[in-house]
């Protein structure tokens, strides 16, 4: 039996980071994308995701056929959550991968993306097939072995 695989909800962004234009995942279609989604004052993140994040998109530089994106997916503590706040974090913590700003809600504490994507809290990664649809999708700290597991199969596999 094969897994029907979802396409990827857009990603809907109030602002980026560390890219001069707007980004959305249309752009990257024929590529493999992770999409790393994380809170700075998420204890998970900062120990283990973010860290993993930063040394993906490193590898990932070396590899034409792979992307790291990050969001910021704001759901609780809002008010210390600003862009200042971010760009100091993401520069405190050497992240150079383009970082999505979630959009707010109008009708609730849950940012579009992370409605979108049915994040259960963050952090949470999800890993974007070359055709735009979800091959992975998993919350808390994601084991480096798999996820390297996951990365090397579909960029293996060649449309």
């Amino acid at each position: 039996m094969t897994e029907t695989l979802v396409a990827a909800p857009p990603i809907e962004a109030e602002r980026w980071f560390n890219t001069d234009q707007p980004l959305s995942l249309a752009m990257f279609h024929g590529k493999v994308v992770v999409l790393h989604a994380f809170q700075m004052l998420c204890p998970g993140c900062v120990s283990q995701a973010v860290p993993q994040a930063r040394r993906l998109h490193e590898i990932a530089k070396s590899i034409d056929d792979l992307v790291v994106l990050g969001i910021h997916t704001v759901f609780e503590h809002h008010a210390a959550m600003t862009p200042v706040s971010l760009e100091a974090f993401l520069h405190e913590y050497r992240l150079t991968f383009p970082v999505a700003v979630d959009r707010a809600s109008s009708d609730g504490p849950i940012p579009q993306t992370m409605a979108a994507y049915g994040f259960k809290g963050t952090p949470s990664t999800v890993v974007i097939d070359r055709e735009g649809r979800i091959a992975r999708h998993s919350f808390g700290a994601d084991d480096d072995l798999v996820l390297g597991l996951v990365l090397g199969s579909l960029l293996s596999a060649r449309p």
